[in-house]
């Protein structure tokens, strides 16, 4: 990083005396990380070669928890770049983020590689009945960490590895920014009132504000950001833009300048290798081996339960879709770019539900305070906008958050609205994690979305699948902001990848419970609250599509698994098209559904891997948090304060203090069953 000059101060290397302790954005230029970064690892690299050197005993106070504390300025840095390179990057930032990512591989490889360190870990590890269940369970992921990134391996292999790494590091870098890239450069002008038919008035505003935010006033373009994309393919009568927008959307990636398909290429082939030097035959079964999965086995045994009943649904919606095609003298096959246009025709004969009524109903700000108000109802948090803390944008909002009895839990940042330096999707994410190791340190999270902006005098209205996902972001934000655990490693959403999606799934239950309702969706220019006919029309079609959905989802499970189901010999001549074609082929995709998200633009599995091997997640979960709700119906109080304890004791406040199932049953009582998911999505 020295190609960049220094430039002084820098605020990396200062006490923040912000408001909470917030990074101090209005002071931090691109010029900064470099320098920080480099002090960050060589602190880090230090601390490291400290507890290597104690000469006392390895125990617990003298290894692991320096090892906790070790990096401070580091995580510092990280968390500041990481989180502004997704939310509100740059030219600037993305040529740092190139530099940084391999250097980052190399040094986290040789911390968890270090044979000092780990022999010490090994001696804590034979004194262990010294430890208490938290230490205990601190020590047990630890060691499990080094022993997956290659602690155990002889100096040859730890080179090897080594080497894979930082490569990986900088394929999914290149992966992100080839797909942002290909969001940035698209957008499909729409040229007079023709070009508009069919779009509600909130949809011509969004995509009038996307024009403006493109410096293209007075017109109207759409994007391919999802909040803008898909309602254009539900309502636009112009068959021949829908059908340009919908190839623009799922082809992101797939050739042209940002094309990222030798990028997967590689890194599938890489990613065998290193299971393969780990010891695992495959790189599904490495990554799966500490989640509640455990196995490929039966990560695709729950697909396969639900793939058959929702491609047999799917089946039956296209015939309705198809007859909706000849009612209107239309001569065609149903494609991609149809089937959200005739499913909301199909929608809206069938339940009489139009979806610019139902948004109406659902600004952004009644959202938020929906979800404010249900923390509040289940967990007694209270959250009050303070506009003295520094934000990385102008859209970015900021909430204290107390509990019943006024005491700090966290500080909540709400950053809602699509723009060309963001990211497409929606995550959450931190700028400080929670622990309790010398002192209270209290937690700072961040919701990522990507919504469209409603006109600057007018309220941003949403979708329900919006309003969704805001309580999905949320229910994870809350697992940041309750965590109560002595030590960073285990704090807030530090678990199995295939928990991290039950606190986030299981709130947006309460999203369409009467009770959150009534209150909260009013709509946007009477105030009057949603009438209970809307509701009941909302409740009876809450399954319609649900096998189109079903299946773009687990398709994408399927080609994700498939893909590091590959051994080394396999995995060496993969082709990223002709792999998902096949894959595809082979669990008889319906031709006009697509995966939700097609390899080329996959960002959850190949920008970095934290979802690779790992994107069933949402559909285990989904089987905890299907049942989980049924938990709180069944004592006729969604809001039931006995188990609202439980279920913050055990799952939102308690990290990664228990395994999975075993923090699932203490909440619950029991595991759930697999037909419980299938009832819920009317599959059955």
């Amino acid at each position: 990083m020295s190609q960049l000059t220094p430039i002084e101060p820098n605020p990396f290397f200062a006490s923040w005396t912000t408001p909470f302790g917030m990074a101090p954005f209005d002071a931090i230029v691109p010029e900064h990380f470099g320098p920080a970064f480099e002090r960050g690892m060589a602190e880090h690299a230090a601390d490291i070669a400290a507890i290597v050197a104690d000469p006392r005993e390895p125990d617990f106070d003298n290894t692991v928890r320096p090892l906790e504390r070790a990096g401070t300025l580091l995580s510092k840095v990280n968390r500041v770049f990481w989180n502004l390179t997704g939310a509100h990057t740059s030219p600037a930032l993305q040529a740092i983020e190139r530099t940084i990512s391999p250097m980052l591989a190399r040094h986290y490889q040789a911390i968890t590689t270090d044979e000092g360190l780990f022999r010490r870990l090994k001696a804590v590890n034979g004194r262990r009945d010294a430890l208490d269940a938290e230490q205990a369970r601190v020590l047990d992921l630890t060691l499990d960490s080094f022993v997956r990134g290659g602690a155990d391996l002889d100096p040859e292999a730890k080179r090897r590895l080594a080497v894979i790494m930082e490569r990986l590091a900088v394929l999914g870098t290149e992966f992100s920014q080839n797909v942002l890239a290909a969001e940035r450069d698209y957008q499909l002008a729409l040229d007079g009132d023709g070009d508009l038919d069919g779009l509600p008035d909130s949809l011509r505003d969004a995509a009038a504000q996307a024009a403006i935010e493109r410096g293209q006033p007075g017109s109207h373009i759409i994007t391919l950001s999802r909040s803008l994309v898909v309602p254009f393919l539900q309502f636009s009568t112009r068959r021949d833009l829908r059908e340009k927008a919908y190839a623009a959307w799922i082809g992101r990636g797939d050739g042209g300048a940002h094309d990222t398909r030798g990028l997967v290429a590689e890194m599938v082939q890489l990613r065998a290798e290193r299971a393969s030097i780990l010891g695992y035959p495959t790189f599904a079964h490495y990554k799966l081996a500490n989640t509640m999965a455990k196995t490929p086995e039966a990560v695709l045994s729950l697909l396969d339960q639900v793939w058959t009943k929702a491609k047999d649904r799917a089946r039956i919606e296209e015939d309705d879709l198809l007859a909706a095609v000849a009612a209107e003298g239309g001569n065609f096959d149903l494609a991609g770019h149809d089937w959200r246009y005739y499913a909301e025709k199909v929608r809206l004969a069938r339940y009489n539900l139009d979806e610019a009524e139902i948004r109406s109903y659902f600004a952004l700000d009644n959202v938020m305070a929906a979800a404010f108000d249900t923390a509040n109802r289940l967990f007694g948090l209270n959250f009050v906008e303070r506009h003295d803390v520094p934000v990385y944008h102008p859209d970015v909002r900021a909430f204290a958050v107390t509990d019943g009895d006024g005491r700090h839990l966290a500080l909540f940042l709400g950053d809602y609205f699509a723009r060309p330096s963001k990211r497409s999707g929606a995550w959450n994410s931190g700028f400080r994690t929670q622990e309790n190791m010398d002192s209270e340190v209290r937690p700072i999270v961040v919701n990522v979305m990507n919504f469209a902006r409603g006109r600057a005098d007018e309220p941003s209205l949403l979708t329900i699948d919006d309003a969704r996902t805001l309580f999905h972001e949320f229910g994870h934000a809350l697992h940041c902001m309750l965590s109560d655990v002595t030590y960073p490693s285990i704090a807030g959403t530090s678990v199995a990848r295939d928990f991290v999606e039950f606190p986030s799934q299981l709130y947006e239950h309460w999203l369409m419970r009467p009770e959150v309702l009534k209150r909260f969706a009013r709509h946007a220019v009477t105030d009057e609250p949603i009438p209970d006919h809307l509701v009941e029309r909302i409740k009876q079609a809450r399954n319609f599509n649900q096998g189109f959905a079903t299946v773009e989802y687990c398709a994408s499970a399927y080609v994700d698994l498939g893909f590091h189901l590959l051994d080394g010999a396999a995995a060496a001549n993969v082709e990223a098209d002709a792999f998902e074609r096949d894959a595809l082929a082979r669990i008889g995709m319906p031709g006009p559904i697509a995966m939700r998200h097609r390899t080329p633009s996959f960002s959850h599995v190949f920008s970095g891997d934290g979802y690779s091997a790992g994107y069933y997640s949402y559909l285990w979960s989904e089987v905890l948090d299907a049942d989980g709700f049924g938990a709180f119906e069944e004592t006729g109080d969604v809001f039931n304060p006995v188990l609202a304890k439980r279920l913050r004791d055990h799952v939102y406040s308690a990290g990664s203090l228990k395994e999975p199932a075993e923090a699932y049953r203490l909440f619950r009582g029991r595991m759930p069953e697999v037909a419980t998911l299938i009832e819920k999505r009317g599959l059955a």
